[in-house]
């Protein structure tokens, strides 16, 4: 069960853009900022391959401009 914290940072003007592509995606759960263009995406997968499939699907999103990982656990069975 991966569990992973990250720093998301919007494209010019795509802030809330990039909250709404992050919020409706499953296993993902966000925190923008108050005063700062950043949103902290904490993700949780139930599975390695859950987890590669999120990874591709993030790369993707036209309104992220940068994902730096801030936190990294896998739990495991």
């Amino acid at each position: 069960m991966p569990i992973l914290s990250y720093l998301a940072l919007p494209r010019d003007g795509a802030m809330d853009q990039l909250c709404a592509d992050l919020s409706g995606m499953e296993y993902c759960e966000i925190i923008p900022a108050d005063n700062q263009e950043v949103v902290v995406l904490v993700t949780d997968t139930p599975d390695d391959k859950s987890e590669k499939t999120l990874q591709e699907t993030l790369k993707k999103i036209p309104s992220l401009q940068s994902l730096s990982m801030t936190f990294g656990h896998n739990a495991e069975e």
